[in-house]
């Protein structure tokens, strides 16, 4: 079987073939894997968002609502992606996301006893205490979009309405916001 263009991929799901969705899983359904895993740290909400970055990607191809259908990776990418943050954003692994971060600090250096790890879980627990506290919703915002789920510079430069130097510079602003703060606190942190 010879691999379709995405553009004939797009047109042939519109027309209703059903060999073509199953192309579509199973051309680019790893990869999304891959990233969606990477994205969440959560199996079985990786598994939960591929299958409903699937189901709404099949819906907006057969309404015509792909743009580009050349660029249909670029298209599922940003889905499953957006379909990521939303479920960051709904708070549903905010917790699961912290004890990962401290299951994950448990397990980097275990030669460093228990005092490393309740080091490095004090540095974690002030990490999130630093990102909550910063004054600046945007601040919060950008260094979220940018470290933490990795969005596109593109992407956050248009939602923010700025241009590639402004948001350099909130970049930069935000990072040192955030440095002033993570030293000011670290260094208030009551020592025993």
């Amino acid at each position: 079987m010879s691999e379709s263009s995405s553009g004939d991929l797009v047109r042939r799901i519109q027309e209703g073939d059903l060999r073509a969705e199953e192309e579509l899983v199973a051309r680019f359904g790893e990869g999304l894997t891959f990233l969606l895993r990477r994205w969440t740290r959560d199996r079985a909400a990786a598994e939960d968002l591929y299958q409903e970055t699937f189901r709404m990607a099949l819906e907006k191809i057969r309404a015509g609502e792909v743009r580009d259908p050349e660029r249909l990776a670029g298209f599922l990418h940003s889905l499953a992606r957006n379909l990521s943050i939303h479920h960051y954003r709904r708070g549903s692994v905010r917790q699961t996301r912290e004890e990962d971060l401290e299951a994950v600090a448990d397990v980097s250096a275990p030669e460093a006893g228990q005092l490393g790890q309740l080091l490095r879980r004090e540095k974690a627990a002030l990490v999130r205490r630093v990102l909550g506290e910063l004054a600046s919703e945007r601040d919060r915002q950008v260094l979220f979009r940018f470290y933490i789920a990795e969005e596109d510079r593109e992407r956050i430069r248009s939602d923010l309405g700025l241009s590639g130097p402004e948001l350099n510079m909130v970049l930069f602003r935000a990072r040192r916001r955030y440095r002033d703060l993570y030293e000011r606190l670290a260094t208030s942190a009551p020592r025993e």
